[in-house]
């Protein structure tokens, strides 16, 4: 909670080892000035962080934040972008366009209907 009383939050599907830690690792951090962190875990978030305006992963973030399985480098292969532009989109850093965001999950419901076909 901030000291205006707003609560504030972020989900933990951004930070991979932070979501796949115990309980008592998540409890092992400690809060300074700039953030929290977590050094067994060597993961950080900083106090401006909580200022984004998407605490929740939304469209394709969420799509491979919640599917670590999914290549994010080999499907914007087939789609012919480049991989770090895939990776900034994922990671919320770049917002795609719909038209876009929508080539990607095509193309993702693609491959899932070739994995069917098999």
């Amino acid at each position: 909670m901030t000291d205006e009383g707003k609560t504030v939050w972020q989900s933990l599907l951004w930070y991979k080892r932070l979501n796949a830690a115990t309980e008592e690792q998540r409890n092992d951090y400690e809060i300074d000035d700039e953030g929290i962190h977590w050094y067994a875990l060597d993961e950080d978030i900083s106090f401006e962080s909580f200022e984004y305006d998407d605490p929740e992963p939304q469209g394709i973030s969420r799509v491979f934040l919640t599917h670590p399985e999914l290549n994010a480098s080999a499907v914007a292969r087939r789609i012919g972008i480049s991989q770090s532009l895939m990776a900034q989109y994922i990671n919320g850093m770049k917002k795609p366009s719909k038209e876009r965001e929508n080539l990607i999950l095509n193309e993702v419901k693609e491959i899932g209907r070739e994995l069917v076909a098999m």
